[in-house]
């Protein structure tokens, strides 16, 4: 495994540092073995690394049995972060009051036991300010589901709507990326941070420097001072940045990273 949570420093919470998907074709050479088998992809990464960012849940979402066989087939300790459906977030814009989507989601989490991380739920970047209805949609899900708000959208950038990501006990997400604002703001017993890359023209491209990486280390280090447990995955896939990166913010933690 890439970290044992047991391990970490006394007075300190642990730091899960990831990357957004496992399987990518031009990471052979880089995390994969050239040549290694697509189907075996999950276990190399899981032995490299003890969390994920799934996004395809984004376009499809999975069985509840899916989830289930992930629960099985996941090694202690790994934890799984889910990005939410994009029927909820884009086409109905957190509109559930039929509560369908809400039951898949519970039924979901269910199977995936104690391999569940978070719930990241990034809005559509057309959909503004509205604080009555994520208001709403977060009293709706279990308090024991842990829920992550990513926002694209610059009104919701507002002190009242991190106030009430904290009295729900959800996670403003923290971003790093080409146009998006990077605020430094904990609404939860957990911090989530999304990095999608140093580019200041296009997102999800380019490779963070030593020197950012240890910026971002620091703070890391005061969220996890203040008794935060943190989420950090790295978006920037290409030419293998996001499992390089990631393995050099873990390195600069102090966690130990597979030769």
């Amino acid at each position: 495994m890439g970290g044992d949570p047991a391990g970490h420093r006394v007075g300190m919470s642990w730091a899960h540092i990831g990357t957004s998907g496992w399987s990518y074709d031009h990471w052979a050479g880089v995390l994969y073995p050239p040549g290694l088998p697509s189907a075996r992809r999950r276990d190399v990464y899981t032995a490299h690394f003890d969390t994920v960012e799934l996004n395809a849940s984004f376009y499809r979402w999975p069985r509840e049995q899916t989830f289930a066989s992930w629960n099985s087939a996941l090694p202690p300790g790994f934890t799984m972060t889910v990005k939410a459906p994009r029927g909820l977030t884009h086409a109905r814009r957190l509109r559930d009051e039929d509560g369908v989507w809400r039951d898949r989601l519970v039924r979901s989490w269910h199977a995936l036991r104690d391999r569940r991380g978070v719930l990241l739920v990034q809005l559509h970047p057309a959909h503004e300010r509205d604080d009555a209805r994520l208001d709403w949609f977060l009293a709706s899900l279990p308090e024991w589901m842990r829920v992550a708000v990513e926002f694209r959208h610059p009104s919701w950038h507002a002190d009242e709507v991190f106030a009430l990501l904290e009295r729900r006990g959800a996670a403003y997400v923290v971003m790093s990326g080409a146009g998006l604002p990077c605020v430094l703001r904990a609404t939860a017993p957990f911090v989530y941070v999304r990095l999608h890359g140093p580019s200041h023209d296009q997102l999800y491209a380019g490779s963070y420097s030593d020197a950012d990486l240890g910026w971002w280390a620091d703070r890391v280090r005061e969220w996890q001072g203040q008794g935060r447990e943190v989420f950090a995955y790295f978006n920037n896939d290409g030419e293998g940045h996001a499992v390089r990166n990631a393995d050099t913010l873990r390195h600069l933690l102090g966690q130990p990273v597979p030769g």
